[in-house]
């Protein structure tokens, strides 16, 4: 796994400013995208902005690709997939991704997040990502 790698996305302003941060346990990442107020995109409700719950996906997806193998740089998105299943609630967001397949260049990765429980997750991201594998330097 690659600590610094892993760092410098947590440090860029785009990620510090959701404050997301990670468990990382023998081979399974989580997020946690904890809850702030100024997440609230629907205050009637109150829900969570889809575009913060997004952004939290593409954040965890990148992550696991980043402790997955050796990179060296940060994956770049080519695009994504959210389908959002249900509001995300005023509480914290919790996300897991899987990667389905990583090639030379690009990757497959899915992402489920959740509240509460896991199995009624609040969206799901299926995204391909640009990645440069540490082993490239040699070639």
């Amino acid at each position: 796994m690659s600590e610094t790698l892993l760092q410098t996305l947590l440090n860029t302003p785009y990620v510090s400013k959701f404050g997301v941060s990670f468990d990382y346990r023998g081979d399974e990442l989580t997020g946690l995208l904890p809850y702030e107020e100024n997440l609230v995109g629907n205050p009637l409700i109150p829900a969570l902005h889809g575009g913060a719950v997004g952004a939290f996906l593409e954040i965890t997806a990148s992550a696991s690709l980043i402790v997955s193998q050796p990179l060296d740089r940060l994956p770049k998105v080519i695009d994504v997939a959210i389908d959002y299943l249900r509001p995300a609630r005023a509480a914290d967001v919790y996300a897991r991704a899987q990667v389905a397949r990583s090639g030379r260049r690009v990757a497959n990765v899915r992402v489920e997040a959740w509240q509460g429980r896991r199995g009624a997750p609040v969206a799901t991201l299926h995204g391909h990502f640009m990645i440069t594998p540490a082993s490239e330097r040699t070639r």
